[in-house]
């Protein structure tokens, strides 16, 4: 589930952990849209996942897609490094 900032995921236990959305971003290529995030509590990791119009998640299962979205998370790492030195 999607809010304006946050995202909710079930994680491996069955709990319902609240992530923090980094950006969104959509794709023409792959026709999908996209939600990167991080977990609060360990900030140095980053995760992505697809996501519908109605805020449902999904995984992102092709390694084409992956190597896209990880190139646009590195870009968005990369300028905020420039913004924050």
């Amino acid at each position: 589930m999607l809010d304006s900032n946050s995202l909710y995921i079930v994680d491996e236990n069955g709990d319902e952990k609240k992530m923090t959305i980094l950006f969104t971003f959509d794709s023409d290529d792959f026709k999908k849209q996209y939600v990167v995030f991080e977990d609060p509590e360990n900030p140095d990791q980053v995760f992505a996942m697809a996501y519908t119009d109605q805020g449902e998640l999904m995984p992102i299962e092709d390694e084409a897609e992956w190597d896209m979205v990880d190139e646009v998370v590195a870009t968005f790492l990369s300028d905020e490094e420039e913004t924050e030195g």
